[in-house]
This record gives structure tokens, sequence and C-alpha cells, in this order.
């Protein structure tokens, strides 16, 4: 975030002089203590100070970059999940192909008839399986789809930095958001470079809640 002038001279006031009052906060700037009130509450919420009470405020001592870290690392899965769009095994390549098309998604997951979790299809595979004189309305997903255990899969708890790893390792568009049902796992969401990248932006301007 960026800090008014006066923010940062608060900051200054309560590295050299911290634990300090927001009184005496005020007396040095020579300002109200109501009138200080606002930057006192955002400079504390947003890490850069901490106040006791009967103490006052003193500097956290850490950096804007490390207290964006901070809070990176508490960001969770199902804050930035998006819908999943989602196939059957049985369905044609040729309609997974148009699927995918007229839902401007990457990648595609693929249940089966207990709506669990059997695969992922993403554009290379359907591109691939494009390729020749195969009819695409005659081969079903599953032949050409990526099957357990070779999908990398998150859950809705799980931190999105560890999600984001995930993509990186496996060099993947998508997750697919998963919970777990009796005999396999439901597809709840997924989470995309694109989820990845507005949890970045919304860190940046401090629009995080």
């Amino acid at each position: 975030m960026e800090l008014s002038n006066r923010q940062e001279q608060i900051i200054q006031i309560v590295k050299d002089n911290g634990p300090i009052t927001g009184e005496n906060i005020a007396d040095q700037l020579n300002l109200t203590r109501a009138t200080l009130r606002p930057d006192l509450a955002i400079l504390t919420m947003a890490g850069f100070l901490d106040a006791r009470p009967r103490v006052g405020y003193f500097f956290t001592g850490k950096t804007g970059s490390e207290l964006l870290t901070e809070k990176l690392k508490k960001f969770k899965v199902q804050e930035y999940q998006s819908v999943p769009i989602v196939v059957e095994e049985d369905v044609s390549v040729y309609d997974a192909i148009c699927t995918m098309f007229l839902e401007d998604v990457g990648t595609l997951f693929v249940t089966n008839e207990a709506s669990h979790l059997a695969g992922v299809l993403s554009r290379k595979d359907l591109l691939r399986a494009s390729i020749g004189n195969q009819d695409l309305t005659s081969v079903p997903v599953h032949i050409i789809m990526t099957r357990m255990p070779n999908i990398t899969i998150c859950e809705q708890d799980d931190l999105l930095l560890d999600a984001a790893q995930k993509l990186i390792d496996k060099q993947i568009d998508a997750l697919p958001v998963v919970k777990t049902a009796d005999d396999g796992l439901e597809v709840i969401g997924r989470l995309t470079k694109t989820n990845i990248t507005k949890a970045l932006v919304e860190l940046a301007r401090d629009q995080h809640i």
C-alpha cells in the first residue's frame, strides 16, 4: 500500500520514540488526536504499527514487502476458486472441444457416472486428438484424458500459495478443487493462473479483506 506523507511521519515518530501514545504523536505533529485516529487505524491494520492498551504504539519492524508476503501466505483457495467446467467421460472429443470454446476455458474436468472426478482435459489433449483423420464425434474423452493418479488436485482449505506452486511445478493451467466423497472426489471448483493473478492484483491494490 502507498502511504501518505503524514503516515510516513507517524511511522518515523513511532520508530524513534516508541512505545508512544497517540496523544504524544499528535502533539509532535501539532494535530489533534481525532485527526490522527484514521491514520493510526490504517497503519495498525496494515501491520506497520502495533498498539497495546496503556502502553501506546510501537513499530513492528516489518517492511512493506514483508507485510505483503504475510498477507499472501494467509490466502486460501476457497477465496479465489472459480466455477468448474465439467463434462462426462462418455462425451465425445468433438463435444468437449465445443464446450471448451463456448465456456472460454483452457481445462475441462471429467466426471464418471457417480459424478466424481475421473480425468482432466487440457487444450493440448484435445489438439492432439484432433490431429489425424479420426471422427472426433465417435471418440469419447475418456480415451484421451489424463487419469488419476496423474491428476494434480487441491482443496478449498489449501493455501493459495501452495496451489500456485503446484501449477508451476506441473506446468499446468488449472487445478480441480475437490472434496472427498464416500467413493471418490467431488469437483467443487477450479483454480487457474487467472485466479492467482487476481489475488496478486488485489493484494497490490490492498483490496483483499
